[in-house]
């Protein structure tokens, strides 16, 4: 038991979770949750985590004006794998030490992202949103097997779908900067540059993180190459994907359709997109499976030992 630290949990979805508060209880006395459910940022964030020199964050927004008014904080544990919203260079900056494990929610993400391609493919949203309007007619779509998914970034998530896509016999192409050669062979992945995936999936999908070289890797230029007949895919980062451009894609039928669990604002303003028939929202769901929460919260815990400097 760690009887001099301070600790402060930030994230909601952790505060209230039994399991995770006692495994934490365990190995810390001095412990303060987010009992409020507040969605912390800025002034509120700062006097919440003053005076506490360990805390685990999900969502909240750790940058320079942060870090600097809290000289006491010395160590972040992240509750997910996201790192976009830490500022690494800020963290370098005030020597903060980062607690986080990558890839701890990779099953529960991969099939939110299978689910969305057969809903999809199968025009559920589209029929669903006929039925609760009083109409009763077949929605004709297609089935997932046989499919060629595109894969864009096969790191922890990437790789786990294709995995669970092996059943359903579909042609997996893939697009990443990182060399996964031996993966690809042992699985059956080709490696194409993004242009060709881009013009040939019928799936598409995106796993990767969201950083400088990835914001806007989807503009409107690049989503105009994809096949009138595809379905887009985005539980990744919202950035990734110019969503206007999108918009209009969608609502003109120059796409099939699109499903997002996440997006550049959350939540998000645009009403057309939203009320598009063949696009699926869901609020960042992504990691929200229950296994995934203990996993990530078990191994945030974890990171509040376990840790270093970016």
């Amino acid at each position: 038991m760690n009887d001099t630290s301070r600790v402060a949990i930030c994230s909601r979805s952790f505060s209230k979770h039994p399991a995770l508060r006692a495994r934490l209880l365990e190995r810390y006395r001095h412990v303060t949750f987010n009992d409020a459910g507040i969605s912390l940022s800025g002034d509120e964030l700062v006097d919440f985590l003053r005076g506490h020199d360990r805390a685990i964050t999900a969502l909240e927004v750790i940058d320079a004006t942060i870090l600097e008014r809290l000289p006491e904080l010395a160590v972040i544990s992240k509750y997910g794998v996201g790192l976009d919203m830490i500022d690494m260079a800020a963290m370098r900056l005030h020597g903060t030490r980062l607690g986080w494990t990558p890839g701890v929610n990779r099953r529960s993400v991969a099939e939110l992202a299978l689910a969305f391609a057969i809903v999809m493919l199968r025009r559920v949203p589209a029929a669903n949103r006929d039925v609760l309007a009083g109409g009763w007619r077949q929605y004709v779509g297609g089935c997932l097997s046989g499919r060629t998914v595109g894969i864009i970034g096969c790191g922890h998530v990437g790789k786990d779908l294709v995995t669970l896509l092996k059943p359903f016999g579909c042609p997996v192409i893939a697009y990443d900067i990182r060399d996964y050669r031996d993966f690809y062979t042992a699985h059956g992945v080709e490696p194409v540059s993004l242009t060709t995936l881009l013009t040939t999936a019928d799936v598409v999908t995106l796993h990767v993180p969201l950083d400088h070289s990835t914001r806007g890797i989807l503009d409107a230029q690049r989503l105009a190459m994809l096949k009138p007949t595809a379905v887009l895919i985005n539980t990744a980062r919202g950035d990734l994907v110019e969503e206007t451009a999108l918009k209009h894609m969608l609502l003109d039928g120059r796409i099939a359709g699109a499903a997002f669990d996440v997006f550049a604002n959350e939540p998000p303003h645009d009403a057309e997109l939203l009320a598009a028939p063949n696009f699926l929202a869901t609020p960042h769901i992504g990691g929200s499976a229950e296994e995934a929460i203990l996993a990530m919260g078990l191994a945030a815990i974890d990171g509040l030992d376990n840790n270093e400097v970016p």
